[in-house]
């Protein structure tokens, strides 16, 4: 395993920041780690990267521990922090040739600082000083900073944030090509975000995790009721749909449309297409409706609409 978490707990005076966690993270997956603020996000991030240590459990990173191992575990680990803190009076092949420099030696430096400004697409703003960059281009310089000594596990703490939307597009496109070959840890608060480009989702509240799946499966975790939308090409009559069996509630959602609610493990299509046909109705649409991610996240984390 890339990175591996075994039952860990930071205490901060009489505050418990994490609570028991343990998760196993293998190379090439692109992992959401989600959280409400104050849910111990930052703190198991600092703890991975060698920046704090643990009160009791332990972290390694490529089977190298983070206390007795720590200058091992931080050769491997690249790390973009929210506020991606940068020399804005530097060049931008300058800062990364700074950077490199701490990592490598000779020829080495200005070689891999020519493949970071290929991978990151920053060739046509590599003569410019990062101040005048755009946060696109600024974090792109961060992304190439975090992965210029070629590291085994990438941080990337809300690592679009104030991107425009094409933007935000090439950030995830080059956050998806790197999960393929690094193992990718990415915090953020943009649910669809984590959709776009993880393939699995942890999800931490209060210190404890309370939900670990694939991304396109996590929804079954609290999925109590199952949703079916429905439109007619003619008025369907509410009150018949809802004694339709297995029906428990009925909403309008349009005209001639409505969504029908059951239990989880209940599939109405059939029941529904033999209604329709007892009822001289045709059906134009039909498809069920899964609860989004950001749905999932307030239920797990007791929150109840707004972010």
């Amino acid at each position: 395993m890339s990175v591996k978490v075994s039952h860990i707990t930071k205490i901060y005076g009489e505050q418990k920041a994490l609570d028991d966690v343990s998760f196993e993270i293998g190379a090439g997956q692109v992992v959401g780690f989600l959280g409400p603020n104050g849910a111990g996000k930052s703190t198991m991030m600092k703890i991975i990267s060698c920046f704090i240590p643990q009160t009791e459990g332990s972290a390694s990173v490529q089977g190298f521990d983070t206390v007795e191992q720590s200058i091992e575990v931080r050769k491997r680990v690249g790390y973009l922090p929210e506020h991606n803190p940068l020399y804005l009076e530097m060049y931008v092949r300058e800062y990364l040739s700074f950077v490199a420099g701490i990592h490598l030696k000779g020829n080495q430096v200005a070689k891999r600082v020519d493949e970071m400004v290929d991978i990151t697409g920053l060739a046509p703003e590599q003569h410019k000083k990062i101040g005048s960059l755009s946060k696109g281009y600024r974090q792109r310089v961060g992304l190439a900073q975090a992965m210029i000594h070629d590291p085994d596990v990438l941080i990337l703490d809300e690592p679009t944030s104030g991107l425009d939307p094409n933007q935000l597009l090439d950030i995830r496109q080059l956050i998806t090509s790197l999960g393929k070959q690094k193992t990718v840890i990415l915090s953020t608060h943009i649910m669809q975000e984590v959709e776009a480009i993880c393939d699995r989702v942890i999800i931490i509240n209060k210190g404890k995790i309370v939900a670990d799946d694939r991304t396109d499966q996590i929804q079954q975790l609290t999925s109590r009721e199952s949703a079916l939308e429905v439109e007619f090409e003619s008025t369907a009559d509410v009150s018949r749909l809802r004694q339709i069996p297995g029906v428990k509630r009925v909403q309008e959602a349009g005209k001639n449309k409505f969504v029908l609610y059951s239990d989880a493990n209940n599939d109405l299509r059939s029941t529904l297409f033999e209604y329709a046909v007892a009822n001289n109705l045709k059906i134009l649409t039909l498809q069920r409706s899964e609860s989004s991610l950001e749905e999932i996240f307030h239920q797990l984390t007791g929150k109840k609409g707004g972010k």
